[in-house]
């Protein structure tokens, strides 16, 4: 159980993470290397298996490793206990996360805009919001950190549609092309709230590196909806995606 192993988790498995937690500083890796490989833990659990019943109890076993004062014998779970022990993460938004990757198990469609919402909130603003917790953000910097979590968590999803999709599920609560804008155009307004606030959330801003593609995609879509549901979003560049996270990095702007 180390952070090493942490580490290398979140570079097979998200590499895109993994390249903004090594733009941050050094110090800052130990805790969001952890909290990243818990995340993959947890997206991943509902997609292992076929049988909904043994997803739900993977994902069970993790809320119970959450709430149990000792770390059980796993590669995450031991550096996971000490980010939220040194960072005094809040155990019920950790629990939240987990809970929401419930409907990644069923084959249902979201109940509508607001389950929708949620969805996003619990996953992508609640990691955002544990990472900078993690960073030592005030209380204060939560609808900021918050805002752009969810941003950048929506740019992900809409990444994946055309996967989940294709794994038969309905990813998103209205697909018209109008609406897949309406999301992407609040995505870039809370982008642009949570810059407005950028002295709120001060030096906890490394944290919020992992979000670096979000505005890039969110404008792609906002241009053209279609290429969601068609897989069209471009990525960027190697080199493109090195410097704009070496530029993030130097001057604290992300």
């Amino acid at each position: 159980m180390s952070v090493a192993a942490c580490a290398a988790l979140v570079e097979r498995g998200d590499p895109d993470r993994f390249m903004a937690v090594m733009a941050a500083p050094v110090a800052l890796r130990a805790r969001l290397f952890p909290l990243y490989a818990f995340n993959l833990e947890i997206a991943r659990a509902p997609w292992v298996t076929s049988q909904p019943m043994i997803a739900e109890m993977r994902l069970q076993w993790w809320r119970d490793v959450v709430a149990e004062p000792a770390p059980r014998a796993h590669e995450v779970v031991g550096p996971l206990h000490g980010v939220i022990q040194t960072a005094g993460l809040p155990l019920p938004l950790l629990d939240r996360m987990i809970s929401a990757r419930i409907w990644d198990v069923y084959s249902e469609p979201f109940e509508d805009a607001a389950d929708f919402d949620r969805y996003i909130e619990e996953t992508g603003a609640g990691l955002m919001w544990l990472a900078a917790l993690a960073a030592g953000a005030a209380p204060g910097a939560e609808a900021a950190v918050r805002g752009f979590g969810w941003a950048a968590g929506l740019a992900g999803y809409l990444r994946a549609v055309p996967e989940l999709e294709a794994r038969g599920r309905f990813p998103l609560p209205d697909g018209r092309p109008e609406a897949v804008r309406d999301w992407a155009a609040l995505g870039l307004e809370k982008i642009r709230a949570a810059r407005a606030a950028r002295r709120l959330i001060g030096g906890a801003g490394p944290a919020l590196l992992a979000g670096w593609q979000a505005e890039a995609v969110l404008r792609q879509v906002v241009a053209d909806p279609g290429i969601v549901a068609e897989g069209r979003i471009a990525a960027p560049s190697e080199f493109a995606r090195r410097g704009r996270l070496a530029w993030g990095a130097l001057t604290g702007r992300w």
